[in-house]
């Protein structure tokens, strides 16, 4: 059974923005009296998220207020270089709604594979999930909706493209076919990052994904994969996260610990981002709180847009190595990776501008050695001969068959080895026991004549 990564609630409206109004109150307060707005207390150790103080007319919006990842992740300071722009995000998932204004000049391209969508990607599909693609596109590019106000994704300058599908019986078609051509799609019109925030539950795959993920990798393509949440029953990675070669994000609370039941855990985990309080435009504009890895994949999402428009150089398996490899190490992690936080809470400034050395290999494995010693795949065509084949003369015909005879006649073999030579073993036996016998009546007639 196909599951959403996340665990949603959506509560109305007018509750998220008084909450919000309450956070800009105390922000005022705050400022009267001289100090700065605090955040709770995160871990001590070195890799927790640290709040950093707004910035410059920051605290005027409500909305960008709560979004508190974009200053303890890094995010605003990797602005400072570059905010997406030239990269395309492809999000896989339910919809990316047409009205939000959130929205405008994002979406440059779409498509439904559902068979119940609109042609364009733009029609949130499903009755319970319709919110949800709508949702995970605010936290990659959201554009705002004015300069300062209203939510702004993570690469605010990157493209979408928005790839609507079905889940469960929403969807006229299999749940395993509308991956495969949605990635194939998303491929093929130009996506530098995908975001699929979404699990199956179990760590095997439909065949079909081999090739539809193979088709991404041997593209360049970034493919970011939510791990899934224990609240949602996903007690560990399933599929597309334990693809290898997807970057997989688990999801931690404000404080940067592991999320009780907004993350999962398990060996293919990347990064981990935030997954509790994150915020989300739905289909009809409203904003609402919610929390999921369905929410911190596509933050990461955010973050590779970043990376590639920084370094328009580097390939796709350096733009995951360059996520991981300048993610922060959790304070209660037991190692690297970790089961429940990878190699870190990821660091979109320290992966937009620090040195790191390149790889040649995806650091989160290879899908095609995997397809290579698990799916028993063909092995190389056999060499061609380099020489001409010698051309063997046909063997002579065959000798007649002899006529069939009936098996109560003699045949020439059995007379000449089989009669004969017992006829004449018989005759000398009876010639020689006549010549014995003519002996002995000699002999005896011989003992029978008196002596003179």
């Amino acid at each position: 059974m196909v599951a959403r990564a996340l665990r949603l609630r959506e509560p109305e409206v007018g509750m998220i923005m008084r909450r919000l109004a309450a956070a800009v109150l105390a922000v005022a307060v705050l400022s009267a009296v001289g100090g700065t707005p605090a955040v709770a207390a995160g871990p001590s150790a070195v890799g927790a998220p640290t709040a950093v103080a707004p910035g410059p007319g920051a605290d005027d919006d409500p909305v960008r207020s709560a979004e508190y990842w974009l200053d303890a992740y890094g995010i605003k300071t990797a602005w400072r270089t570059t905010r997406g722009a030239g990269v395309r995000i492809a999000i896989i998932d339910t919809g990316v709604a047409r009205g939000p204004a959130e929205f405008n000049g994002a979406v440059v391209d779409g498509t439904d594979v559902s068979g119940v969508g609109t042609a364009d990607g733009r029609t949130p599909v499903g009755a319970v999930d319709a919110n949800h693609g709508s949702w995970v596109a605010s936290l990659a590019a959201a554009r705002g909706t004015g300069p300062g106000t209203g939510m702004i994704g993570v690469a605010p300058e990157a493209q979408v493209l928005s790839i609507s599908v079905g889940f469960g019986a929403s969807a006229a078609r299999s749940f395993a076919e509308q991956i495969a051509d949605a990635m194939r799609w998303a491929v093929d019109h130009g996506a530098d990052v995908i975001n699929l925030s979404l699990t199956t539950n179990t760590p095997d795959w439909d065949q079909s994904w081999d090739d539809a993920f193979l088709y991404a990798f041997d593209h360049d393509v970034v493919v970011v994969v939510a791990a899934g949440n224990r609240g949602s029953g996903t007690t560990r990675v399933g599929a597309p996260a334990t693809i290898p070669g997807v970057l997989t994000v688990a999801g931690v609370d404000p404080q940067g610990r592991a999320s009780l039941e907004a993350s999962t855990q398990g060996i293919t985990i990347g990064v981990s981002a935030p997954s509790e309080d994150l915020l989300g435009v739905s289909a009809n504009g409203d904003l609402v709180q919610w929390s999921g890895t369905s929410g911190a994949a596509p933050i990461v999402a955010g973050i590779a847009a970043l990376v590639r428009a920084a370094h328009p150089d580097l390939d796709a398996n350096n733009v995951i190595n360059r996520i991981i490899r300048t993610a922060r190490p959790a304070a209660t992690a037991t190692a690297i990776p970790d089961p429940l936080y990878g190699y870190g809470l990821v660091d979109a400034a320290a992966a937009v501008s620090a040195a790191i050395p390149t790889v040649s290999a995806n650091p989160m494995g290879s899908l095609a050695e995997w397809i290579r010693l698990y799916r028993r795949a063909q092995s190389a065509p056999l060499p061609e001969a380099t020489v001409q084949p010698v051309e063997v003369p046909p063997l002579p015909p065959a000798d007649a068959a002899p006529s069939a005879a009936s098996p109560l006649l003699p045949s020439r073999s059995t007379l000449l080895y089989g009669t004969l030579p017992l006829m004449l073993g018989t005759v000398t036996a009876i010639l020689v026991a006549l010549g014995v016998t003519a002996a002995v009546r000699r002999i005896r007639l011989a003992s029978r004549t008196p002596s003179r």
